[in-house]
């Protein structure tokens, strides 16, 4: 059976070069990304984001963490903003009036993760999603909230999310789909299975599966043989998808698959 939708990519022989080739050279060309993360006990994650997309030469980064965390990091977090916390340190529903005016200062919004559990934040996430017109990146614990709410991204456009495994398979369950994902499907059933979802839903779905990665969108699959192992994979990745994707926003399948290998 002929897929065709699926393309295989190695580490040293990039699937689109020519993206690396048409790079802005300038930094003022090469978008703005606002990076959302963080709460009182912990902000590692945005933290991590903001070097990768400095990294993956972004032209100008933002990262807003909630109030609470302003007395532990104060000025030393370079281009750091604040919005509303709770009480124990997460996201209020306040912060949804600062997730939007920062969004639309951004090409793209990275929802990095350590958001911790709260449902307010819930909230603010869920009502920003659905108020926001911005392409948006999803990733770590960021991804619980969208799966305990799918509605508010299968069918959402520019939305793309860089899960584990785990995620994906509660995202297939809370998604009501046919197919179950499993730790035991191998790489060609993972596909098929991707193919399938992103046919039907509009997010696009980057996840790993053993020494692969593999990235869909809008029906078309490609999988990227790691490098080595990587243990820690999902904000470095996030971050580096990003900034490919929102420089390159009419070619978001190309963007993403050379993101997974591109070294900057």
């Amino acid at each position: 059976m002929e897929r065709d939708y699926w393309l295989r990519q190695q580490p040293d022989n990039p699937l689109f070069p020519e993206l690396e080739w048409s790079r802005p050279e300038n930094r003022l060309h090469a978008g703005k990304l606002l990076i959302v993360g963080g709460n009182l006990h912990g902000f590692a994650a945005p933290a991590e984001a903001y070097a990768a997309a400095e990294k993956a030469g972004v032209g100008a980064a933002r990262v807003l963490l909630p109030e609470a965390v302003r007395k532990i990091v104060g000025t030393s977090l370079e281009n750091g903003e604040f919005a509303p916390s709770t009480p124990n340190g997460s996201f209020s529903q306040r912060a949804l009036d600062e997730f939007l005016l920062s969004a639309n200062w951004a090409d793209g919004v990275l929802l990095a993760g350590d958001l911790g559990r709260n449902s307010e934040t819930a909230i603010v996430i869920e009502k920003f999603l659905a108020t926001s017109a911005a392409p948006v990146t999803i990733t770590k614990d960021a991804v619980d909230y969208v799966v305990s709410a799918p509605h508010t991204v299968l069918q959402r456009p520019q939305t793309a999310l860089v899960l584990s495994l785990s995620q994906l398979q509660r995202l297939a369950v809370a998604s009501k789909t046919t197919k179950p994902v499993t730790f035991g499907m191998d790489l060609l059933h993972l596909v098929e299975w991707l193919h399938e979802f992103t046919t039907a839903h509009r997010p696009i779905i980057v996840v790993k599966h053993h020494d692969q990665l593999v990235a869909a969108v809008h029906g078309q699959v490609s999988s990227t043989t790691c490098r080595e192992p990587l243990p820690i994979w999902r904000v470095a990745i996030a971050a580096r998808g990003s900034v490919w994707w929102m420089q390159n926003l009419s070619r978001p399948f190309e963007a993403w698959t050379t993101a997974l290998i591109a070294k900057n």
